[in-house]
């Protein structure tokens, strides 16, 4: 089986494009969650998730919009939640708040969180990365969250951060996801990166009344 995995997408429409183009035939895409946050194409990147099937877990940025919460955020990615909610339908809103926090698939071999298996809000960068991440009889976790692309093997198995779809924070503006190739012998994960328009981005920000950096940072991928 061939896993296509992306996280955090976070409203970015020509990003999540770029990496729908970008990936190779795969069996599945699976995603680490936050849909939605900080950029204005919330609902068109929830649909794409919904119509395709595609199993999510729910980031904190999901839940909050869901909830119209968030007031621990700070002012940019309150801003971004703010807009999200007045963006989506009521039946959009629903399917946030009906995302699960987590997911075992293919036989229970992979696991998938948002933050860390323990807390889903837990920040879990690469230097964290731990076998005793993996539950029982998991090969691969998945995690998003700190929007830092990462993977580490141990004995147990493996620990993967696809990367932020829409808004990276390790120095690399590319929209990044990743590749497993899973079978009876083990699995082979493949990290990826592609370009995309981020000057559209930065004009849609604009025009949608949200902060600037929300789409200026992006060329940075901080």
């Amino acid at each position: 089986m061939r896993l296509g995995v992306i996280s955090d997408i976070h409203g970015n429409l020509p990003a999540l494009e770029a990496v729908r183009k970008a990936l190779p035939p795969v069996d599945a895409v699976v995603c680490a969650g936050d849909v939605v946050g900080y950029n204005p194409w919330p609902a068109e990147c929830l649909e794409y998730i919904r119509t395709q099937a595609i199993p999510t877990v729910q980031g904190n940025h999901d839940r909050e919009v869901a909830a119209d919460g968030g007031t621990y955020f700070n002012s940019m990615a309150k801003a971004g939640l703010e807009y999200a909610h007045q963006e989506l339908t009521d039946d959009q809103l629903e399917w946030l708040e009906s995302l699960p926090t987590e997911r075992f698939l293919t036989d229970g071999r992979v696991h998938i969180v948002h933050g860390h298996p323990d807390d889903p809000d837990r920040y879990t960068y690469p230097q964290s990365f731990s076998p005793s991440m993996l539950a029982e009889g998991v090969e691969l976790l998945i995690v998003g969250h700190t929007h830092i692309q990462a993977v580490k093997e141990f004995e147990a198995g493996v620990v993967l951060n696809p990367g932020s779809v829409g808004q990276p924070r390790d120095g690399e503006p590319t929209a990044a996801f990743a590749v497993v190739e899973l079978d009876a012998s083990g699995l082979n994960v493949t990290t990826r990166r592609v370009e995309y328009d981020i000057d559209q981005v930065i004009e849609a920000v604009e025009t949608a009344g949200l902060p600037a950096p929300i789409g200026t940072r992006l060329r940075s991928g901080s």
